[in-house]
């Protein structure tokens, strides 16, 4: 990924917030047939230096056939948001400027571990169901299921595990833009409705202040 210095972000706890917040992932491989790419839904765990994912394909996926012990990227995207130069105050002055867009973006690579314990899948796509259901008023449980068919929806899918030894982060903030264009950019980003991004561009495409 190519990450200008202004928009580098190279914080652990912050990246890993961000591969929280998004949830789903593009898992791209290299195999046989050329570069795939599967949309999936990972948790990350601490084990490790950089930390591990983890999550599932369903069993008629070649992936887990061919893609053990490869290399593979999973990207995962944040907010994001088009910036007219209409909002820059530049605009009025020089006319000097151009569209763009805003954006939050992880890349985590690592290699393709599979598995297909029934204990172990168990437990993955029960925490994957509490990550997704928690906050909702009547959350659905996977003992909710009747044990018999959550036992055949199991024998349908195939664990993955990708620890992750690279992983690259970049806030893309309007952080190239002076201070007054990039309050011109986040005034307009909330008018519009998106007040995530606009908090980003205040801060200077800062995604904590006070993370380490």
């Amino acid at each position: 990924m190519y990450v200008p210095s202004p928009f580098q972000e190279t914080r652990l706890p912050v990246l890993h917030a961000a591969i929280r917040a998004a949830g789903l992932s593009t898992l791209v491989t290299d195999g046989p047939e050329g570069l795939e790419a599967n949309h999936l839904p990972l948790l990350l765990d601490e084990r490790g230096a950089l930390g591990t994912l983890v999550g599932h394909v369903a069993r008629a996926n070649p992936l887990w056939h061919r893609a053990e012990g490869r290399r593979a990227l999973a990207v995962f995207l944040g907010p994001d948001a088009y910036v007219t130069p209409s909002w820059y105050p530049a605009k009025r002055r020089t006319g000097e400027v151009v569209p763009t867009w805003n954006y939050v973006a992880v890349h985590a690579h690592g290699a393709l571990r599979f598995f297909d314990d029934e204990a172990r899948l168990l437990a993955l796509v029960t925490r994957l169901t509490e990550r997704h259901e928690g906050g909702r008023p009547e959350p659905w449980s996977v003992r909710d299921a009747p044990e018999a068919y959550v036992r055949a929806m199991l024998r349908g899918i195939v664990g993955l595990e990708l620890a992750v030894d690279r992983i690259e982060g970049k806030w893309k903030m309007s952080q190239n833009r002076s201070a007054e264009d990039r309050a011109g950019a986040a005034d307009g980003l909330a008018r519009e409705g998106r007040a995530d991004v606009a908090a980003l561009v205040r801060s200077g495409g800062v995604a904590d202040p006070d993370a380490p």
